[in-house]
């Protein structure tokens, strides 16, 4: 393997890590936060939940690929 190959799987790993904690902690923050809100929501106003849910899926997309990428750049930059 060369240097530049494990350099970039050694980077690849440490994103894959990170973001699979965000993931988590995003997950769980939802579920404690708007658990019960998404929940009557989703009984009552089936719609309204539908556009909630992929406003918060799309939210989650943006905001863990801004701090992941801030993240690996502070890691590369450390390194380098």
């Amino acid at each position: 393997m060369t240097k530049e190959t494990a350099r970039t799987l050694r980077a690849f790993s440490i994103e894959l890590a990170i973001y699979a904690l965000l993931v988590v902690v995003y997950f769980f923050l939802v579920l404690h936060l708007l658990g019960d809100w998404l929940y009557h929501l989703e009984r009552q106003h089936r719609y309204i939940y539908a556009g909630v849910a992929i406003l918060l899926i799309i939210g989650q997309a943006v905001l863990l690929e801004s701090v992941t990428t801030f993240l690996i750049r502070m890691i590369r930059g450390r390194s380098e």
